[in-house]
């Protein structure tokens, strides 16, 4: 694997995320010098077809009325009646379902982990698109088979410029400013609000490496049901110094008062909102939860089993991340916590940088009692597991 320089055309990480993370698009050839698609698209197609894989398939034309948008999973002969052009298939998440993916997700770890969304796939015949629309997330969109070609428009995207009648974001009037063929290995970056229009030019594939970007809704929304679950009855709005008023239809400014506390006692209070954001930012998307292994383990049997297969990989159904503190770290494992002595602290980072662990890399911590049984607690809960085990 390339070094992270070789990886961006030359740039160092600390130069891309100060000259155009969330700034500007930028274009690297040949990212990944000589790359292989590790999925073929007889391979996506079946991906498609298969239950709780979430998949779209999007008609330009030829459809009951122009881009038309298909929910997955499809029939196999949904394949045997598509038209020769102007048609694409997406499949998300597919680091879940091809290892190969998986890791090529570590070689953006010049970005937290806990921003990286999912690698989805897209395969289209010549002419095949989803017309010019923007993303509110950063994206790498990196060619994988065949070529693409990609148009961009720097300009603000009006809330009403979007196409009617159909369930796409698909903008009505596009003008591109710049234009780019991009090959087997090259990879374009774009921040969000770029608008971007991809035709294929022949069969192609791309893999686009997507950004977790939760929007103020979504935060202030899960926030309020975290705080909801851990009041009682008894946590109420009080007023023991209560005076006759003036004018009873009055909400006073003591009263007011009051009620910012009650909402600003919960901000306030940073221990708490870091960890309701570690289990937030960590949490499975609904119904995809990940299964524990068939037969669990204690923690000899584990270390065995680790020293005897050599390698360890993380669930892609899981995410990581960790908060370290002076009394320790927590962990936060699939919007669970779990508190990590100073003494464990070093697992945190450990566990959460990297998606593949290797034996060797482990050895120094395999003495480590508590290590070892923390290792032993994630593979029975599936968070980890050995790669016959996919």
């Amino acid at each position: 694997m390339p070094g992270p320089e070789q990886f961006l055309g030359g740039v160092t990480p600390a130069q891309f995320l100060r000259d155009y993370w969330q700034k500007e698009p930028v274009l690297i050839r040949q990212a990944i010098p000589g790359f292989e698609t590790p999925l073929s698209p007889d391979e996506l197609a079946g991906l498609s077809c298969e239950d709780g894989i979430e998949s779209r398939l999007v008609l330009e034309k030829d459809g009951a009325h122009p881009w038309q948008l298909e929910h997955g999973p499809f029939p196999e002969e949904r394949f045997t009646h598509l038209p020769a052009t102007h048609w694409t298939l997406l499949v998300q998440e597919c680091n879940k379902y091809v290892p190969e993916l998986a890791l090529l997700l570590e070689r953006f770890n010049f970005i937290p982990s806990w921003r990286i969304d999912d690698v989805m796939v897209s395969y289209a015949p010549v002419h095949g698109s989803v017309g010019p629309h923007v993303d509110q997330y950063d994206v790498f969109l990196l060619q994988a088979y065949g070529r693409r070609r990609w148009q961009i428009s720097t300009q603000p995207v009006a809330t009403d410029n979007v196409l009617p009648d159909t369930e796409l974001c698909i903008m009505r009037d596009f003008l591109p400013e710049q234009e780019w063929v991009l090959e087997p290995g090259d990879m374009l970056y774009l921040p969000p609000g770029i608008a971007h229009y991809g035709v294929a030019l022949d069969e192609c594939m791309t893999f686009s490496i997507g950004f977790r970007a939760p929007s103020a809704a979504e935060i202030l929304t899960d926030f309020t049901e975290y705080v909801h679950q851990g009041l009682s009855e008894t946590d109420r709005y009080t007023d023991p110094d209560l005076r006759v008023p003036v004018h009873p239809g009055e909400i006073s400014p003591t009263a007011r008062a009051r009620v910012r506390a009650m909402l600003r006692d919960r901000l306030a209070d940073d221990a708490y909102v870091d960890d309701w954001f570690g289990r937030f930012i960590t949490e499975p998307h609904v119904g995809q939860s990940v299964a524990p292994p068939e037969v669990l383990l204690d923690v000899d049997a584990f270390k065995a089993r680790l020293l005897s297969e050599g390698v360890l990989l993380r669930s892609e159904y899981c995410r990581f991340a960790y908060i370290a503190a002076d009394d320790g770290v927590r962990l936060y494992v699939d919007g669970d916590d779990i508190a990590l002595p100073p003494q464990l602290a070093y697992a945190a980072p450990l566990l959460s940088d990297r998606r593949r662990y290797v034996d060797t890399e482990l050895a120094a911590h395999l003495d480590d009692a508590a290590f070892l049984e923390l290792l032993t607690r994630l593979y029975n809960r599936g968070a980890v597991h050995f790669a016959d085990e996919d």
